[in-house]
């Protein structure tokens, strides 16, 4: 039993010295990258995420004007932190929204198909096969990546809702709470 303890602590050294030895570190400039960029995993820049297209820009291998939903002022915040002029956006991997936009099911129209659930890279759309499908509106990023791959059509481009912590009531309840003001 002692044998097989201490060739365990053998083992166990020789594994953390490895791992000390042969780390290999990020790069500091990618994730700094990394973070400007919205995470919105839609690949319209050509590349898998928002991380392989931060990589790129940090190897000088891809433009800083490639992602649509990082628009004008991802572009102006990649160009103060890497220290040259901001390009126009280009039009090739997409075009800017004015608002931010998110997806919905037309839900009495969806078949079931799943390859909106297939394609969406944040796992906002939830569904069974042959069964109805939605979308969670919270963790949708817009990037309209199920539209295309829709056999029915059913998934059509909505504005996003604003958060719930700044939703405004509507105005027969702000009209009754002026009321119940006014009684005291």
């Amino acid at each position: 039993m002692g044998a097989i303890s201490l060739l365990a602590l053998v083992f166990g050294l020789v594994v953390w010295w490895v791992s000390r030895k042969f780390r290999v570190e990020g790069n500091p400039l990618a994730e700094q990258i990394n973070q400007i960029l919205p995470q919105t995993q839609c690949g319209q820049c050509g590349y898998p995420g928002c991380k392989p297209y931060a990589e790129a820009i940090a190897k000088g291998e891809a433009p800083i004007n490639q992602c649509p939903p990082g628009g004008e002022e991802g572009i102006k915040k990649l160009a103060d932190l890497l220290g040259v002029e901001p390009l126009p956006l280009n039009d090739e991997h997409g075009q800017t929204k004015d608002e931010d936009m998110v997806v919905k099911i037309i839900e009495e129209d969806c078949i079931g198909c799943t390859k909106c659930i297939q394609v969406c890279p944040v796992d906002a759309i939830i569904g069974a096969p042959k069964h109805m499908h939605t979308v969670i509106a919270e963790n949708c990023t817009g990037c309209d990546l199920c539209i295309p791959v829709c056999p029915v059509d059913c998934i059509v481009p909505v504005p996003a809702p604003l958060p719930a912590s700044i939703q405004r009531p509507n105005k027969s309840s702000l009209l009754n709470l002026v009321e119940a003001a006014g009684q005291w």
